[in-house]
């Protein structure tokens, strides 16, 4: 039997967005996100892979904005995925559409 590590990306809702995003310590950087998004799917594993490998420096959550629309519509996301760097409970930085894994760590050098 094999067994898969869990997610190094927690899912956040509109309940837990303000302890989870706006009260961590770290950067905190958030997916909003959608089943029905076919980059969303894209960028999934970039940023399970990004989670994992700076663990410590940075922390990764999703958000799906189906079934959380009131903290979609408090940070005016109108294109998924949206990724929202959160710094002191701030958002710093905003990047739309999926990329390469490469490419997102050149977009946040610095920032975490």
């Amino acid at each position: 039997m094999t067994t898969t590590a869990p997610s190094p990306v927690t899912e956040v809702t509109d309940d837990t967005f303000a302890a989870e995003v706006l009260a961590s310590e770290l950067p905190i950087l958030v997916d909003f996100t959608a089943s029905w998004c076919p980059p969303c799917r894209m960028i999934a594993p970039v940023l399970a892979e990004i989670a994992a490998e700076e663990s410590g420096r940075l922390r990764i959550v999703s958000l799906d904005v189906d079934t959380n629309p009131v903290t979609q519509a408090a940070y005016g996301v109108m294109s998924m995925p949206t990724l929202l760097l959160f710094r002191a409970g701030a958002p710093v930085k905003v990047l739309v559409g999926a990329r390469p894994k490469r490419r997102l760590l050149q977009e946040l050098a610095g920032e975490f």
